[in-house]
């Protein structure tokens, strides 16, 4: 049987045999000019929930886009049927570059990086104070797939009614992090949430933390019309808790001005996708100092300019502290 290829007379038409009639296909696939503008609102098994201005639309990533795939938070086009009623089925044929991207991989050995949430504009990095025990180590690197990736960081502790937040904040003194602290009766009347609102107005910021830390109940409150179910409880023998989020999900705040997005409980965040040249960029203070740096320099060896720009004043040692620090969590577990 003849084997057709791409090198035709005419390379951009592909020609299928067959008993009947001949249909010639082409390469050249339509760039939809006219497609709509939505937002990847969360991902399910192939499919995707879409905001088209003011509708939910359910949508399939198109096959000319190949293996490149649509996350929440991404901005997108689309074509087909845009109505939103039930069983119809629009199509995804442009995804916007992204402005920001939260990576994280399965552990520190895993090659392949996951693209968790697109185009945030913040990292609020929720931890309880106790029940379960804080986790350093966890924080740390959620702090350096945040600086990695763009996002501004903001840390969130949860449960300062069973724990003061002093030592935890500590620190992370010298890293300038915003942060707020919110007690469960803080929550239930309100004061809380006005607080961590503050910090959320206009933004689009992704909400992360290990299960059982009460992060989805802070969203929940933050978007109580879009309530989530909330059925985690921490484990008395791990000190971790259940998963109650299973997918990323884009919520608007009221009055629209901002979103947050909860995504599922982090068991582990893995960093082998991490690039310390990107990191550095958080710390402008640093940055100028590593012009002196070897190529593909770790930021913490022996012929790193950062010790002589630090101890020329340029800078506080306890920011070099401080960078080498999340730098160094790279290298170790989260329970370290």
């Amino acid at each position: 049987m003849r084997r057709y290829g791409k090198h035709t007379d005419e390379d951009d038409i592909r020609t299928r045999p067959g008993r009947r009639n001949t249909r010639p296909r082409t390469n050249i696939r339509p760039k939809h000019e006219d497609a709509a503008e939505g937002l990847v609102l969360t991902v399910d098994r192939g499919r995707l929930t879409c905001l088209v201005e003011d509708r939910v639309v359910m949508a399939m990533k198109a096959r000319e886009l190949g293996r490149k795939a649509a996350v929440v938070g991404d901005r997108v086009a689309l074509v087909g049927d845009l109505t939103g009623k039930k069983d119809t089925l629009a199509r995804i044929v442009r995804i916007a570059e992204r402005t920001s991207v939260l990576r994280r991989t399965a552990d520190d050995d895993d090659p392949f990086e996951r693209v968790v949430v697109a185009n945030a504009d913040q990292l609020a990095v929720v931890t309880a104070l106790a029940d379960p025990e804080p986790r350093p180590r966890l924080i740390d690197r959620c702090l350096v797939a945040a600086y990695d990736g763009g996002l501004e960081p903001l840390l969130v502790l949860t449960k300062s009614d069973l724990a003061p937040p002093e030592k935890l904040l500590e620190l992370y003194g010298d890293l300038d992090i915003p942060y707020v602290v919110t007690s469960r009766a803080e929550l239930e009347s309100g004061v809380a949430l006005a607080r961590v609102r503050e910090q959320l107005d206009g933004k689009i910021t992704a909400f992360v933390g290990h299960s059982g830390v009460g992060k989805t109940t802070l969203v929940n409150a933050l978007v109580p019309e879009e309530r989530r179910r909330t059925t985690g409880h921490v484990n008395a023998v791990t000190g971790r808790g259940r998963h109650t989020t299973t997918s990323a999900l884009a919520l608007p705040l009221s009055g629209d001005d901002g979103w947050v997005i909860d995504t599922p409980g982090l068991r582990s965040f893995g960093l082998n996708h991490v690039d310390p040249s990107r990191v550095i960029h958080a710390f402008p203070d640093l940055e100028p100092g590593t012009e002196g740096c070897p190529r593909a320099c770790s930021h913490d060896e022996p012929d790193c300019a950062l010790d002589a720009w630090v101890a020329e004043g340029h800078a506080d040692p306890a920011r070099l502290y401080s960078l080498r620090r999340l730098l160094a969590t790279r290298e170790r577990k989260e329970g370290d």
